[in-house]
């Protein structure tokens, strides 16, 4: 019979095998499976993990997204309309049990077992962003309640990031999604910029100490954090622009 060990090589490699083959429902069964039998997960079995949910959500999102264009270009067309957001609702039932299958995972297993900070953080990231997909397609009532829950995991994760270095690539991920939650799920701009900056700030005043092993991964999350604060700083100035432009042409009617 084989050790616990062995099986947890065993499932690592089954998981990197259904990675390989783009075989993301497999490599869920096996993540699944690997978290019944180990407690704390080191680096690269949380990415493991990660990298079989994201998958198996990601085209779901991304199939959502484009029915949802789909039904805005051709709202003419009533019958065409119907079919596609039927069809869509569809998706998004497979969206939900995704969403609050992972969360249950991290609630009953994974939160509990991991045994660092940077465990902590990795999960309740993981907590908040899978709230935030939930809440992408549900109404205004379901989305506030459950935009609570993911502000929640977003700062119960950053409370445990205080202690990381800025250039962590786990606590920078965690200002890129947070961040875009404030912007996205909140319509917060500022509180999304704020958050933006001051990670890109602390992390760009201390490149000099990053570690090759996380170079890359750092420099990439900085760029994507720049890239966002100049859309939305952009974005912010038109829409200041258009009110004020609003505003002047009330006053001239008046």
């Amino acid at each position: 019979m084989a050790s616990n060990e062995e099986m947890i090589n065993e499932l690592v490699f089954k998981m990197k095998l259904a990675e390989q083959a783009e075989r993301y429902k497999d490599m869920v069964k096996y993540a699944k499976e690997l978290v019944g039998i180990k407690q704390d997960m080191n680096d690269e079995q949380r990415n493991l993990i990660s990298v079989a949910y994201k998958n198996v959500i990601g085209v779901r999102r991304a199939a959502c997204r484009s029915l949802s264009a789909f039904e805005q270009k051709y709202e003419c067309e009533v019958d065409a309309v119907k079919m596609s957001e039927d069809y869509r609702s569809r998706i998004e039932v497979e969206v939900e049990d995704i969403c609050k299958d992972i969360i249950s995972l991290l609630d009953d297993h994974l939160l509990g077992s991991a045994a660092d900070d940077e465990g902590r953080v990795f999960f309740y990231k993981m907590k908040g962003d899978y709230y935030r997909y939930l809440g992408e397609f549900k109404d205004e009532n379901a989305r506030e309640d459950i935009a609570d829950k993911s502000e929640e995991a977003y700062k119960k994760a950053s409370e445990y990031a205080e202690s990381l270095v800025p250039t962590n690539p786990i606590k920078l991920g965690l200002a890129l999604n947070f961040s875009v939650f404030y912007y996205e799920i909140r319509n917060s701009p500022e509180k999304a910029c704020k958050l933006a900056k001051n990670a890109f700030d602390e992390a760009i005043s201390s490149l000099d100490g990053l570690t090759e092993e996380s170079y890359k991964d750092t420099t990439l999350i900085v760029q994507l954090l720049r890239d966002n604060l100049t859309l939305w700083s952009s974005d912010m100035e038109e829409s200041m622009e258009n009110d004020q432009a609003e505003a002047d042409e009330q006053q001239q009617q008046q």
